[in-house]
């Protein structure tokens, strides 16, 4: 057996990952699903009853290869480094450290080199973090697995498995490698991990016929890195490593190249246009300083001036600290941020695939209807009257009969267990729709544990699904008489019950309970059943039976002799229910002027009727997965915008969807949890993974961790995400307006012979303390008042406004003037006029962007703005810090000019932000 623990499942899939390891070619067209089993046991030249030969599997480890999965070398750190220490805006800061260190300027140097690391680190630390999309496929498990080897059963490494190789199955064992089932006595493989559904499938052996059939249907086929959580079996190893399903998930993650976010596009045009402009610039005073017969050295320095003035050198800093701070609120929301870049993109977002179960709905199979022959009773509507339904036991007879008998028989013919948690709130254990079967029950007053008391089980036939169908035979010595009240017992020492598909309970009823009788059942009858059954699916539900039968002794052959003759009582109508906060999101999505779309692998009409419920879709068009799996990408791209439902779609279709709307233009949200779905969510603009029922794979591929797994935690992250948005947008603005003031300053220096208006320290100083300090205030800024109410950004908009221009050269058209007026008369203190006017303009700048009118409204800007104060103050006044910087401390009412200038910038702000 697998000495795996089942609780390893979705924390460890194999083997470690080699970047050396060596795969040779398998028989990858062989379909092994549509193969008898004999055949494919002589296309593998091996024996179910002894196995491969320990020679013969050695010799197949030697051609195939170790069973465990390859890691593609991705990029090097310090190539990412490179990357990062290569872009436009640190080369102009790089050069300007170098020309300074040239003309001997050697404290300039260093506090530009310092900065220039701080730049390339922020931003390697971020990109060398996303490059670890598949670190969950990397942890380690030690698998030994029992196969038949020389015809004796033993215990090897899961890595040593080789194609051929016969395995034995049992419950709770995490399959080690693709298989092909030889033997199956009750086996039911949970395979959640590959396909989303959390139901384990119900294998069998037979040969399957179909085209493209996907994963979930092909039942004889069991998959690395599933579980077993139901009985036994024998199965046929027929791919190992990569070419396993969980190793082209693996191979697929790493291919993947995932596209720059918005903001990263947004950044780089910016980054461009002040490198050029900074160049352009630089490369202008210079020559005109010449031409001027300035010597050299002045002429280089004002050139690097001028470069440190334009470069926004606390730019990656705040942007990072602004995004960290975002993804600490939308943690409070429930959503958690794993790589930072998301918590902007997602402001941009225009699309949101949505996973259907567990997502949009409660991920909990619910009775919605019992309809029985002389009653329906819908248990949605009785709950949302009363909370509880258990009222219904004072309907009497006869329809008390026989809902009470319809949901007896549904808990008793049944494995599941159910606790209750209080607050008319259960907890199930053991299969979803018996589950939802023993909480109706429960909510009716008929707990499944009391019920097993009064009724004990004497024997049973399981479901399987050719029959369609379970039965249960329970003793009738202690029961409650209430309980079975209008059937007439007498001496009958048992009763059967018998649950499943409606045909297949039809077909062997000869009954209807119908007003507290037992009636023939007749075509008319038979009728009334099927309608509604049609009606109930038709609405999206999944429908189970019920029916029953006396005995007076157990049938010898209980396999024919028992499900005869039975009494059909009714049908229970289950759905899994959508979420309660999901529709007011849909909505807000839709104000938001953002997509939603649902994607799911169940039945289209139940897809239609949940996404009916929820407001997702007017036409009620759902698209296939096999529809998907016909068409061209040109034609799914072609269809994309019209369609909001994808049903019966497998994982490795949301890798088209997400790339046939990102063709269309749209920035796309896609939610997942299962290994198949990484590749897909790495593809996303946001990958959004499920923080309860996801796989740790589907985690590691995503930007976005849902803590609670719901569609509107989604929409509360965008909220965040557009404040952030704005929040990078207002920094951006504030910060190149007071670039652009500080090179028309620099420009002055060609109008004040040759003295230099301000000196690199000073620009460093006054980008720290206005830039930084003040930036991170801005970061934290709160919503905007309708910030849902407006469509995306586009990600091709600017990230600043043409008011920018406008405020920069106020700005700068200030401080000349002010320095010019002190400058004119001779007065030494001009230059610190300079400095400390645009010290208070960019104090009031930040001040006037609240985004309420309530300037005090934002604490740590409020904070930060006295903070600076204070430290411009302190290099003033205090003699040593003013030596350093090169300034005279100023007279009170010099210092009060330099405020007013501050005060005008704050009021023409505000002016523009009322009109």
């Amino acid at each position: 057996m697998l000495t795996c623990s089942l609780n390893f499942a979705h924390k460890s899939l194999f083997n470690n990952l080699h970047p050396y390891g060596k795969v040779l070619s398998m028989e990858k067209d062989i379909n092994w699903h549509f193969l008898e089993t004999n055949s494919a046991l002589t296309y593998l030249d091996t024996s179910s009853q002894d196995g491969l030969s320990l020679v013969r599997a050695q010799e197949r480890l030697a051609h195939y290869g170790i069973n465990e999965l390859i890691e593609r070398r991705g990029r090097f750190p310090l190539q990412i480094l490179w990357e990062h220490a290569s872009a436009p805006m640190v080369l102009i800061l790089l050069a300007s450290a170098v020309i300074a260190g040239f003309l001997g300027e050697y404290r300039n140097t260093i506090l530009i080199l310092i900065t220039f690391t701080i730049y390339v680190l922020i931003g390697f630390a971020q990109e060398y973090r996303a490059e670890k999309t598949v670190a969950a496929l990397k942890k380690t498990s030690t698998l030994n697995v029992r196969v038949l080897r020389d015809a004796e059963s033993k215990e090897v490494p899961a890595r040593e498995l080789v194609p051929g190789d016969i395995v034995q199955l049992e419950t709770g064992n995490l399959i080690p490698a693709d298989l092909r089932l030889l033997e199956s006595v009750n086996l039911r493989i949970q395979e959640a991990i590959l396909t989303g559904e959390s139901e384990p499938i119900e294998k069998h052996t037979a040969a399957l016929s179909g085209d493209n059939l996907p994963l979930r249907d092909r039942r004889n086929m069991a998959f690395m890195g599933t579980i077993v959580t139901q009985g036994r079996g024998l199965a046929m190893v027929i791919a190992t490593g990569m070419q396993t399903e969980l190793g082209k998930i693996a191979d697929l993650i790493q291919q993947v190249q995932q596209e720059q976010t918005p903001l990263k596009r947004r950044l780089n045009r910016l980054g461009k246009n002040l490198a050029g402009s900074a160049l352009g610039i630089s490369a202008l005073l210079f020559i005109f300083s010449i031409l001027q017969n300035d010597d050299l050295h002045y002429a280089l320095l004002a050139a690097v001036n001028v470069a440190v003035a334009i470069v926004p050198a606390s730019l990656p800093v705040v942007i990072t600290i602004t995004l960290a701070f975002g993804a600490q609120r939308m943690f409070e929301r429930e959503a958690l941020i794993r790589k930072l870049p998301a918590a902007d993109t997602l402001g941009s977002v225009t699309v949101i695939c949505s996973d259907k179960t567990g997502t949009l709905t409660e991920n909990k199979m619910t009775v919605a209807v019992l309809d029985v022959g002389d009653h329906a009773l819908n248990l949605t509507e009785e709950m949302e009257r009363g909370g509880s339904i258990r009222a219904t036991r004072g309907l009497g007879s006869p329809a008390q009969s026989s809902l009470s008998l319809a949901a007896i028989g549904g808990a008793l013919c049944n494995d599941a267990q159910l606790l209750d948690i209080g607050d008319d709130r259960y907890h199930t254990i053991g299969d979803p729709t018996e589950g939802a079967l023993v909480v109706a029950a429960a909510k009716m007053g008929y707990w499944k544990s009391s019920l097993d008391l009064s009724f004990p089980r004497a024997a049973e036939l399981p479901f399987d699904s050719e029959r369609k169908r379970m039965t249960t035979v329970h003793h009738l010595g202690q029961y409650d008489p209430d309980a079975l009240a209008g059937l007439e017992i007498g001496d009958r020492r048992y009763i059967a019950f018998s649950t499943g598909s409606i045909d297949g309970l039809l077909d062997v009823a000869s009954h209807i309970w119908m007003n507290g009788n037992a009636q023939a059942l007749d075509a008319d009858s038979r009728s009334r059943i099927e309608a509604v059954n049609a009606r109930l699916i038709k609405k999206g539900m999944r429908v189970r039976g019920v029916a029953f039968r006396l005995l007076d002794t157990i049938p010898e052959i209980i396999q024919t002799d028992l499900e005869q003759n039975l009494t059909f009582v009714g049908l229970f109508g289950m759905i899994d229910p959508p979420r309660k906060e999901v529709k007011d999101a849909i909505v807000a999505c839709l104000a938001a002027g953002i997509r939603p779309v649902m994607i799911t692998s169940d039945h289209p009409m139940t897809a239609i009727e949940i996404a009916r419920q929820l407001g997702i879709a007017e036409n009620g068009r759902a698209l296939r997965g096999s529809e998907i799996e016909s068409l061209s990408f040109d034609e799914l791209k072609n269809v994309i915008d019209d369609v909001d439902i994808f049903a019966r779609v497998m994982p490795e279709h949301k890798m088209k969807i997400v790339q046939a709307l990102q063709a269309k233009g749209h920035i796309v949200a896609m939610t997942g949890d299962s290994v198949n779905d990484a590749p897909a969510l790495r593809r996303a603009d946001v990958g959004v993974a499920m923080g309860i029922t996801g796989a740790d794979v589907s985690k590691e591929a995503a930007d976005m961790v849902l803590l609670d797994d719901s569609f509107a935690t989604i929409v509360a992250a965008i909220k965040e995400a557009r404040t952030i948005s704005d929040n990078i947008r207002r920094f951006v603005n504030f910060s190149v307006a007071g670039n652009i003031g500080k090179v028309l300053v620099m420009l002055f220096a060609l109008f004040a012979g040759k003295s230099t208006s301000l000196f690199i320290v000073q620009l460093l100083w006054l980008n720290f303390i206005t830039d930084g300090l003040l930036g991170l205030g801005i970061g934290v800024e709160g919503p905007e008042r309708g910030v849902m109410k407006h469509k995306p950004s586009s990600v091709n908009e600017n990230i600043f406004g043409r008011h920018v221009i406008w405020l920069g050269v106020l700005i700068g058209i200030l401080a000349l003037g002010l320095g010019w007026w002190y400058y004119a008369p001779n007065r030494s203190e001009w230059q610190t006029m300079i400095f400390t006017s645009l010290a208070f303009m960019q104090v009031f700048h930040a001040l006037a962007l609240h985004s309420t009118k309530d300037i005090l409204s934002n604490p740590l800007l409020t904070g930060m703005a006295l903070l600076v104060v204070v430290l411009q103050m302190m290099v003033m006044y205090i003699p040593a810090l003013a030596n350093f910087f090169n300034i005279l401390p100023l007279k009170w009412y010099d210092l009060f000019v330099a405020i007013s200038l501050g005060l005008v910038v704050f009021a023409v702000i505000r002016k523009e932000k009322r009109v």
